[in-house]
This record gives C-alpha cells, structure tokens and sequence, in this order.
C-alpha cells in the first residue's frame, strides 16, 4: 500500500506561482514512474506530467515551458512548480503513483488538491 497526500493548492491569478507537493508514506526510490494529473470540472482525468526513477520527464503540450515536475527520494516527495499559471489550468490536481507488484502494475492515487487561477 502507498499513500499520497497532496499539499500547496489554492487560489491564485493568472500569471502567478503555485507549487504542489506530494508526500508518499514509502520509500519512492523503487517506485518507476511518479506523476501528476488533473481533472477539470466535466472533464477526464489528464496527465499533467510524470517523472521516472531514472529522472526523466514528460510533460502535457498546455504546460510545457510553465511546469516542472520533479522528485527527492530521500524525502519521498514529488513537486509540480506550477509558474505562468492560466485559467484553464483550473482543476483538482491529483498524485499518481505507478507500483510494480508481483501482479503487475498498479496506480495509487492521492485525494487530489484544488488549483483555482482567476483572471
């Protein structure tokens, strides 16, 4: 079992900073891929970034150039410095861990942290 508990949402207006934080009540050094998702009001969940073990990233083409997402294994945390932010970048954003088990992999998630972005 994994736990994720995101922090550092809130309101914000457009052009401003937010950085979210997420806590995982394991080790993540053995944990491939870490990543951030959000999910807009009537809208499907979207991968916003992700980050592998090795350090590599990938990002969604609306935050590419505004976001950095990145990790501290020894602190078990991933980051999403969130700069030039825009209103359509409203929405929970949520944690997601992808975790070999011996069935295979499996997806935790965190109960997700609200960004407004007013104009």
């Amino acid at each position: 079992q994994v736990q994720l508990v995101e922090s550092g949402g809130g309101l914000v207006q457009a052009g401003g900073s937010l950085r979210l934080s997420c806590a995982a009540s394991t080790t993540i050094f053995s944990i491939n891929i870490m990543a951030w998702y959000r999910q807009a009001p009537g809208k499907q969940r979207d991968l916003v970034a992700a980050v592998t073990s090795g350090g590599s990233t990938n990002y969604a083409d609306s935050v590419k150039g505004r976001f950095t997402i990145s990790r501290d294994n020894a602190k078990n945390t991933v980051y999403l410095q969130m700069n030039s932010l825009k209103p359509e970048d409203t929405a929970v954003h949520y944690c997601n861990a992808n975790v070999p088990t011996n069935w295979g992999l499996h997806d935790y998630w965190g109960q997700g942290t609200q960004v407004t972005v007013s104009l």
